[in-house]
């Protein structure tokens, strides 16, 4: 099996981890856990797994002029993309969570644009004007009443930061993967992610009553740090270091279909007009925006 091959199976992998995870990380929040507290718990538990599997690999070091461009990736890719998503996904539902992370490919096109001065073709301006049309219509449409989703605009505006950040750190980590062992890099994020997100998240983490999470919620909080966590930044790093930082990203085409029926299946949420409009919008101007003409990612 090639690597490029192996590659499209990790990302995939990563994929169906993420599309499934929204539903699971809502199973446990806010009932037992805290979105700010469960963000500790991944970074703890992630770094805890990175640090080991390091020491199976040579010992790189990183040079001095690559620490800031490390800090930036931890702070968008470990940061703000997590806190955010966690966040909204207390405020919103698992639907909206799933529909909304798909415009990272519109974005990713958009920022590598600024960044490397990549032209927009006509086609692409409309998959991207099509596509966030899609994501401010669940934003803006999407306020319905539930209980376990107090905020549900709110949500999805967070769920959109989350996607510039992600965008932000797949295009910044490209340049890192050409130097450095995937080991070595995500054992560095993790630790800078903790250090970053610890004020923010600290307080959270001391709430959490372990003793009355029931066996399932535990379970679910392994499978985010083990699943959700470990596993999706270690595939998706594989799979970056042998794609292209759009491919990487156009996989999350396939997070709506599994995060819907997968919320569907489970009785954790219910289709509406108007996440099936919204979703069919992004869906649409994604096609679109990268049909043809593939971003060459040049970091």
């Amino acid at each position: 099996m090639s690597k490029r091959t192996l590659a499209i199976l990790a990302c995939l992998g990563a994929t169906t981890i993420y599309g499934i995870n929204h539903t699971i990380a809502k199973g446990v929040m806010p009932t037992y856990i805290k979105p700010f507290g469960f963000i500790m718990v991944r970074l703890l538990g992630a770094s805890f797994l990175f640090w080991m599997c390091s020491f199976f690999i040579p010992n790189q070091k990183i040079k001095r002029t690559d620490w800031g461009r490390l800090f930036l990736c931890a702070l968008t890719g470990m940061g703000i993309n997590m806190l955010t998503f966690f966040k909204g996904l207390e405020l919103s539902t698992p639907i909206n969570s799933a529909v909304l992370i798909t415009i990272v490919p519109i974005l990713v096109v958009v920022m590598s644009a600024i960044f490397i001065k990549e032209k927009i073709t006509l086609q692409k301006g409309f998959g991207i004007a099509l596509g966030l049309v899609g994501a401010l219509f669940l934003i803006l449409y999407g306020a319905e009443f539930r209980q376990d989703a107090p905020n549900i605009p709110l949500g999805n505006a967070l769920f959109v930061v989350n996607a510039i950040s992600y965008g932000v750190y797949l295009i910044l980590i490209k340049k890192l993967l050409e130097k450095y062992h995937m080991f070595t890099l995500l054992k560095w994020l993790f630790t800078l992610g903790l250090v970053l997100c610890f004020p923010i998240t600290i307080s959270e983490f001391r709430e959490i009553e372990w003793s009355t999470i029931p066996t399932s919620g535990i379970g679910s909080i392994i499978f985010v740090i083990v699943g959700t966590t470990f596993l999706t930044y270690l595939f998706n790093v594989y799979g970056l270091s042998q794609l292209k930082a759009s491919t990487v990203s156009a996989f999350s085409y396939a997070q709506p279909l599994i995060g819907i029926l997968f919320a569907v299946v489970t009785g954790k949420d219910s289709l509406t007009m108007v996440k099936v409009v919204g979703t069919v919008l992004v869906i649409l101007g994604l096609y679109l925006a990268t049909k043809k003409n593939k971003l060459q990612v040049k970091t």
